[in-house]
């Protein structure tokens, strides 16, 4: 029976909805750079709307999760196994878990970066937001690949997609570790404790990528598998 055939057996296709939790996952974490650019001026109420708006985000995006695990069919005529879309799931999830997490720290401190490298962590940041905005690209094609039976060209393009994660995750690495390096020669001028979290501020950033690329690395087998 044609995919396309098995996918009209069903009033809801599970693929839809994972696309739109992975909008909302990226969405969620677009609204770091206006959070982060009230940080770096000061605006600390302004920063507590924009977190209040990723919260909220967040909450969407949960919804969505149960909803899809709830409601994802468990028949036998599946286009894909249902453990690969759940786990696939669980990773975007995490996005979005990550960039609440980021602003809520930020937030309850009130720590600030060192103004010397405010410009290149704001370009680092930037750049983890493009691996989540790739990871949405690659899985918005999951409806083509199932048309398709995940063959031909399509699986070609994104298998590239994938690659082009894995370089931009790649990118973000480096970034990070220009950054740590920066921040230890001005650390001495600083409260050591809010250091010691800015670190860890610049791992959990990096972290977007981290999954980011996941998420990838989850379409890739099911890719391999179809």
């Amino acid at each position: 029976m044609p995919v396309n055939t098995i996918l009209g057996l069903f009033a809801k296709s599970p693929i839809k909805p994972l696309q739109k939790h992975i909008a909302k996952v990226h969405t969620c974490c677009e609204q770091l750079i206006p959070f982060f650019d009230a940080v770096a001026d000061g605006h600390w109420d302004q920063a507590e709307q924009v977190r209040a708006q990723i919260s909220q985000l967040e909450k969407e995006a949960d919804v969505l999760k149960r909803e899809i695990r709830l409601k994802l069919p468990r028949g036998l005529f599946m286009p894909v196994a249902r453990t690969d879309l759940l786990e696939l799931l669980t990773q975007q999830d995490k996005i979005a878990n990550r960039a609440k997490d980021i602003s809520g720290r930020m937030l309850g401190r009130h720590m600030e970066f060192p103004v010397e490298m405010r410009a290149d962590f704001m370009a680092y940041l930037k750049r983890c937001i493009d691996a989540t905005a790739q990871a949405k690209k690659a899985i918005e094609e999951l409806d083509d690949l199932l048309e398709t039976g995940f063959k031909g060209r399509e699986v070609e393009l994104v298998a590239e997609m994938i690659h082009q994660l894995d370089l931009i995750e790649d990118d973000t690495d480096v970034m990070q570790i220009g950054l740590r390096q920066k921040l230890q020669a001005v650390e001495q001028q600083y409260n050591p404790i809010d250091m010691m979290f800015l670190y860890k501020i610049l791992e959990w950033v990096g972290d977007l990528a981290d999954q980011a690329e996941r998420v990838g690395e989850r379409l890739e087998l099911m890719l391999a598998r179809s």
